[in-house]
């Protein structure tokens, strides 16, 4: 028996592709100006005008999905017969995790027979769209849910997920970092190199003296102890440096393919313009 896959905006996945590849995204807002904006369907916000307005100092700010959006869509899939697969956005920085496990117990209580999994993957931006991406390939493939939750479960402590960021302002503005932390992002020419830990904490990890020692470093990081033959390489706003990225990382003979997806508009309010980011999988947990 098939079943329905779910994760959010913040997993910056492609429209086109979670359509032709039946995943549902589910739409984090954006408060910018007095003005919400939704970040999934024909009207969302892009990323382009959202870095645009940022780099005038527009200082937007970010909503989690509700549970009524959650109940919502679980009711509709389980009134249908179907199980329901949902990866969801880091119970660390957002708390639209716990909004789902709410809806869950809510639809549960009126359809009790239904199988609503869902997964914290402690991850963001490329790293949860590419959990996304490998559990659609496994349901196409014929596996089942429980293989397909074993499969996931196995590669998140594996999961690595590098930022390099132009500085650490909007993290720290959106009460992602410390002040203190974000007081190296503020040094002439730093740029500072954050990942997300096993408890998917963002963490600062370096300080780099200049863009292409932070990508050279970024490089070094994200291909230690490589388990998987595909890496993820994000960009808000600077095509051109994701490409050369990606270029690098086919030079390394562990790596096969690499996938460009832009940031979306929730993870680049946080982030800022001119973020850099690398998703691969290890050999071992982080």
């Amino acid at each position: 028996m098939t079943f329905a896959i779910i994760t959010d905006s913040t997993a910056d996945l492609d429209a086109n592709w979670a359509s032709q590849h039946d995943v549902t995204l589910l739409g984090l807002t954006i408060t910018m100006e007095d003005k919400t904006y939704e970040t999934v369907g024909p009207d969302r916000l892009t990323s382009d005008y959202l870095l645009k307005r940022m780099k005038e100092g527009a200082k937007p700010t970010t909503s989690q999905i509700n549970v009524g959006t959650f109940e919502e869509t679980f009711r509709r899939l389980a009134q249908e017969g179907k199980d329901i697969l949902y990866l969801a956005f880091s119970s660390v920085l957002s708390g639209t995790y716990q909004s789902a496990t709410i809806a869950r117990d809510m639809v549960l209580e009126d359809y009790p027979q239904a199988r609503i999994e869902i997964i914290d993957t402690l991850a963001a931006a490329g790293g949860e769209g590419y959990l996304s991406i490998l559990a659609s390939q496994e349901r196409d493939r014929g596996t089942s849910l429980d293989a397909t939750i074993a499969m996931i479960e196995d590669i998140l402590p594996r999961l690595r997920t590098f930022f390099l960021v132009d500085d650490l302002y909007h993290l720290m503005r959106g009460g992602r970092l410390s002040k203190s932390s974000a007081i190296i992002g503020s040094l002439v020419n730093i740029k500072p190199l954050l990942w997300l830990d096993a408890s998917g904490k963002l963490v600062p990890l370096a300080k780099l003296r200049g863009r292409k020692k932070g990508m050279k470093e970024m490089l070094a990081r994200a291909t230690e102890d490589l388990g998987h033959s595909t890496a993820i390489v994000a960009y808000a706003n600077d095509e051109d440096s994701a490409m050369n990225l990606k270029a690098q990382l086919l030079e390394n003979e562990a790596i096969d393919e690499v996938l460009i997806l832009p940031l979306g508009p929730v993870i680049s309010a946080h982030v800022g313009p001119d973020t850099l980011a690398i998703f691969t999988i290890g050999k071992s947990a982080r």
